[in-house]
C-alpha cells in the first residue's frame, strides 16, 4: 500500500505517450491524493498533492508526450484539474488524519482487549501434577479477543481440577457473566473438597450476579460448563457436566464419549429449579487424554450445512500429544468450515502423564 500512488504514477506515464492528444490521461493524477491517503499521513499526502499538480502541469505543458503546445499549460480546463487536484489534497490529507486517529484508537482497543483476554482466560500451565494441558480459543469475530466461551484449570490439594464453560448469548454480557464464573471456580476449586461442590458455589455465586439484573434476564442467563477433577493418586477422572457437550476419552483403546450418567442442568438454571449435581468417575489411565470442548466446535458446519463431525475426525490423532492435538483440531476446523467459523471455540487438552520406573511422573 506504502508504493501504491508510485505505481498509479507509472500507469498515468505509461499510458500518456500511447493515447490520442484528446484525450488527456494527465487528468487521472487528480486522484493521486486519495490513492496516497490510504498509507500515509497527512503531510505526505499534502507533499504528493504539490507533486501531482506540477505533473500535471508538465504533462500539459509537453509538446513530446502527446502533442500539446506549451500555451496549453494555462488552457482553462487544464488550470480546473489543478484546482481538483489541490481541492482532493485537503480532503486526503483530513482523510489520512482520521485514517490514523481511527488505527491508533484500534491499536488501544486491542491492547486493552488482550490485556482482558489474559486476566480472563489466562494461559493454561503446560503442566500441572501429572497433567500435561493445552487450550485453544478461536473467536467467530476476526478482530475479537474475548467472548462467552471459557476455561481453567488449576492444581489442588484434591488434584487437578478443569473447568470449561459457554455462556449463553454474545457480547459484554456474556463476557461479565464468563468473569463471574471463572472468578467463583478460581476461589471454589482451592477450597471445596467435593467436585459437586465446586459446581454448586460457582453457580451460587452467577445466581447472585444475576439476581442483580431485571428479572426477566436472570432466567435467560446460563452456562453449560464441565467440571473435572484429575486427583494425583488414581487413575480416574471425575465429571460434572452440567448440560454441556459430553468431553472426549482419547486411548490407545480408542475414541470414547463420556456420557454422564444423571445430565444436570447449566449453571444458574439447577439453583432455579433445585437440582443437584451428579460425580460421574470414569477411568483415566496414564497415557490417556481428555478433551473439554464447547458446542462451537462440534456445531461448526462445512459449505454444505454439516456439523463437523469430531468422533470420526479425531479417531486418527489419538496419539498427538496435547499442543498437537489442538493444532490439528484447530486447523481442521478452519478447512472443514473453509475458514467461516459462526460460533466462539474453546477446547482443552488434558494428557495423564505416563509413570517413570521409579513411581513418578515421566518428564515433558
Amino acid at each position: 500500500m506504502r508504493w501504491l500512488p508510485a505505481f498509479y504514477v507509472a500507469g498515468v506515464l505509461a499510458l500518456e505517450p500511447i493515447t490520442p492528444v484528446q484525450w488527456p490521461v494527465s487528468f487521472l493524477l487528480i486522484a493521486l491524493p486519495v490513492v496516497a491517503a490510504y498509507a500515509h499521513g497527512p503531510a505526505m499526502v499534502l507533499a504528493v498533492t504539490v507533486f501531482a499538480v506540477v505533473l500535471e502541469g508538465v504533462l500539459a505543458g509537453t509538446p513530446c508526450c502527446a502533442g500539446r503546445m506549451v500555451g496549453q499549460l494555462w488552457d482553462r480546463n487544464y488550470v480546473g484539474a489543478y484546482v481538483c487536484t489541490a481541492l482532493l489534497g485537503v480532503l486526503g490529507a483530513i482523510l489520512a488524519a482520521h485514517r490514523i486517529h481511527r488505527e491508533r484508537t484500534l491499536a488501544t482497543l486491542r491492547s486493552v482487549a488482550e490485556t482482558a483476554q489474559r486476566v480472563l482466560l489466562r494461559p493454561v500451565p503446560r503442566r500441572l501434577g501429572r497433567v500435561s494441558m493445552e487450550a485453544l480459543y478461536l473467536s467467530a469475530a476476526a478482530e475479537a479477543r474475548i467472548g462467552g466461551d471459557l476455561y481453567e484449570a488449576v492444581a489442588t490439594t484434591h488434584g487437578v481440577r478443569l473447568l470449561i464453560g459457554d455462556v449463553r448469548g454474545k457480547g459484554l454480557r456474556a463476557v461479565e457473566t464468563a468473569a463471574t464464573i471463572l472468578g467463583a471456580f478460581r476461589e471454589a476449586a482451592y477450597e471445596e473438597p467435593d467436585l459437586a461442590a465446586v459446581a454448586h458455589r460457582v453457580e451460587r455465586s452467577m445466581s447472585r450476579r444475576a439476581a442483580q439484573l431485571p428479572g426477566s434476564d436472570m432466567a435467560e442467563r446460563f452456562v453449560t460448563a464441565i467440571f473435572a477433577e484429575v486427583p494425583d493418586q488414581a487413575s480416574v477422572v471425575r465429571l460434572v457436566n452440567c448440560g454441556h457437550p459430553p468431553p472426549l476419552r482419547l486411548s490407545p483403546d480408542g475414541v470414547t464419549e463420556l456420557h454422564p450418567s444423571d445430565p444436570g442442568l447449566p449453571l444458574n438454571l439447577g439453583v432455579l429449579l433445585g437440582t443437584e449435581y451428579c460425580v460421574d468417575v470414569v477411568p483415566f489411565r496414564p497415557g490417556d487424554l481428555l478433551l473439554l470442548y464447547t458446542d462451537g466446535v462440534t456445531e461448526t458446519r462445512d459449505a454444505d450445512g454439516d456439523f463437523y463431525p469430531l468422533h470420526e475426525r479425531i479417531r486418527s490423532w489419538t496419539s498427538l500429544p496435547p499442543s498437537d492435538l489442538l493444532a490439528r483440531l484447530h486447523q481442521d476446523l478452519v478447512n472443514y468450515s473453509d475458514g467461516h467459523l459462526d460460533d466462539d471455540i474453546a477446547a482443552l487438552a488434558a494428557y495423564r502423564l505416563p509413570e517413570d520406573p521409579v513411581g513418578g511422573s515421566s518428564p515433558t
